[in-house]
């Protein structure tokens, strides 16, 4: 929950800040290509330091601890860069402005450029990659301790509690972005709307994580490493997995499969169920962190070769994406453009609110009337981004009914066109009421990103099977392929699609020449995935 407090300040005021500190549109979204970018190698890497860990307390809380610090030094670089580029030697062009008016040697009209604020940028340049790559890696040991914690039977209450948290904290972090913090005491007390915003959410996040630290105690790795190996199946080490990880339910699921190969064709099909439950344990993550719990009962046979650790490695993770089947490219190419869709969205949104809805300009002079509309309008997408979060719980509840009732092909297609028609109608009446209502679409897109593509890698891994032999039946695969390994290519995808937009955006946005094309470009993509969502193999679901 206090990591989606930290996204939602992030997603709402980064990109306005850095535009109003004198960041061009085409540089402002370089800025988003910096975390994924060290993301996408350095996470597989702090999964595996993790699952090594010896430490006393535990082998995640020492990561979510680490993390978190950095989660806390961007929550206080990005609203005050500014600041500390003055104390650095930028210079202050607002007192310069003032001090020209009372002098009157020139008005605002014709004030001098604007300087580089080169310390300002560094500060909350750095302070973003902060924030979103520590945020981004603090949510896999997280949902990892959660697991490690909880026993087996309990686990599927916990990630749906889990889910509907992180839904209710993004919810109330837009809104508290949307409340007009510069009219109340606390606000000016703490420096302005969005220092008053991002200083409430750093107390918050502190709290959240205060509380998870001391919840529960861990099982050391060493306790686990010096229980003798001979009684593996025994009642005392079978303790000690049903406690620490995922292995029960994904060992019992593995086992069911060594008895039965054959592929369920019932139109309540149970495989849903299991598969779901695999999905809440894979579902949000963005590395292979919850790789070793979900693949341990495949490799806690004393005969296996392979062991946790060389599945998990950074090698195996690269080779893995290399040679993959067509029924899993297909589905990341999907990811791929879904997550694109939902990054222009969740990126961008507050800054095409301000400047194409409510006619603002973040780069006007401070107090006039075009800076004042935009700072309300980017207030006002933060109450649009509330409505996305809100959704989001409410169809991640519904979603597994869904898939019953109406199959799984009909849910995804369905829910990537829904977005697709919420954006494109967004971006063709750019009206207040718009942004409330078609942000629920999002909501759905975000529910749909986090459930289908781990629902169907679970569920290839469940029958065995990843593709169709030339008469179209189910083929059993040979080889061994993680479903951990499996999960975190799959969810990879975030950081690669974050990449390759801020790569274009800018561009895109500077020779359309509105900000209306971030919306316009998350419906063409959404529209993408849902043509490639047609090509994957869905089986019986």
């Amino acid at each position: 929950m206090g990591i989606e407090f930290s996204y939602a300040a992030e997603t709402a005021f980064v990109s306005p800040t850095l535009l109003k500190i004198g960041v061009e549109h085409q540089h402002m979204t370089l800025v988003w290509a910096l975390s994924p970018l060290v993301g996408f190698f350095l996470c597989p890497v702090l999964g595996s330091l993790s699952d090594r860990c010896k430490l006393n307390i535990g082998r995640r809380r020492p990561f979510i601890l680490l993390l978190s610090i950095g989660v806390i030094f961007g929550l206080l670089l990005v609203p005050n860069g500014e600041t500390l580029g003055y104390w650095f030697g930028d210079e202050n062009l607002h007192l310069r402005d003032s001090i020209s008016e009372i002098d009157n040697i020139t008005s605002t009209q014709n004030s001098p450029p604007k300087s580089s604020h080169s310390w300002g940028i560094f500060f909350t340049v750095f302070g973003t990659v902060l924030l979103d790559f520590d945020a981004d890696a603090c949510q896999s040991p997280a949902r990892a301790y959660l697991l490690d914690v909880c026993l087996p039977e309990d686990q599927a209450r916990g990630l749906s509690t889990f889910t509907i948290m992180a839904g209710l904290g993004g919810f109330f972090g837009y809104s508290m972005g949307g409340v007009n913090w510069d009219e109340t005491e606390i606000g000016r007390r703490l420096g302005g709307h969005v220092k008053a915003v991002f200083s409430i959410i750093t107390i918050i996040f502190i709290a959240c994580v205060t509380f998870t630290l001391t919840s529960f105690a861990e099982i050391p790795l060493w306790v686990l490493a010096n229980t003798d190996t001979s009684n593996c199946k025994g009642d005392t080490l079978t303790a000690l997995s049903k406690s620490y990880g995922a292995c029960e339910s994904d060992e019992k699921t593995f086992n069911d499969m060594d008895d039965n190969k054959q592929i369920t064709t019932e139109k309540e099909n149970p495989n849903i169920s299991i598969a779901h439950q695999i999905v809440d344990e894979t579902s949000f993550t963005k590395d292979p962190e919850i790789t070793q719990e979900n693949t341990c009962a495949q490799n806690g046979d004393s005969e296996n070769p392979q062991n946790t650790m060389e599945l998990e490695s950074l090698s195996h993770y690269l080779l893995s994406i290399v040679y993959m089947p067509l029924s899993l490219r297909i589905i990341c190419v999907t990811n791929l453009f879904c997550w694109m869709a939902h990054v222009c969205y969740s990126l961008y949104f507050t800054d095409f609110v301000g400047e194409s809805v409510f006619n603002g300009d973040p780069k006007a002079t401070l107090g006039s009337r075009p800076q004042k509309r935009y700072e309300e309008g980017v207030r006002f997408g933060c109450w649009g981004m509330a409505m996305y979060s809100l959704s989001c719980s409410f169809y991640s509840l519904i979603i597994e009914n869904l898939i019953q009732r109406f199959r799984a092909k009909t849910v995804y297609v369905g829910g990537l066109l829904f977005y697709c028609i919420g954006m494109a109608l967004m971006a063709l009446t750019r009206a207040k009421l718009s942004v409330i209502v078609f942000s629920w679409t999002a909501g759905i897109m975000y529910s749909t990103l986090f459930t289908m593509p781990y629902l169907l890698v679970a569920h290839y891994h469940n029958v065995s099977t990843f593709g169709l032999d030339e008469n179209g039946a189910p083929k059993l695969g040979s080889g061994l392929r993680g479903l951990g390994t499996d999960v975190a290519i799959i969810s990879s995808m975030v950081f690669l699609a974050q990449f390759l937009l801020s790569l274009c955006m800018g561009t895109i946005i500077k020779i359309s020449g509105t900000t209306t094309a971030v919306i316009s470009t998350a419906s063409f993509f959404s529209f993408c995935g849902a043509l490639s969502a047609t090509r994957i193999m869905y089986l019986d679901l």
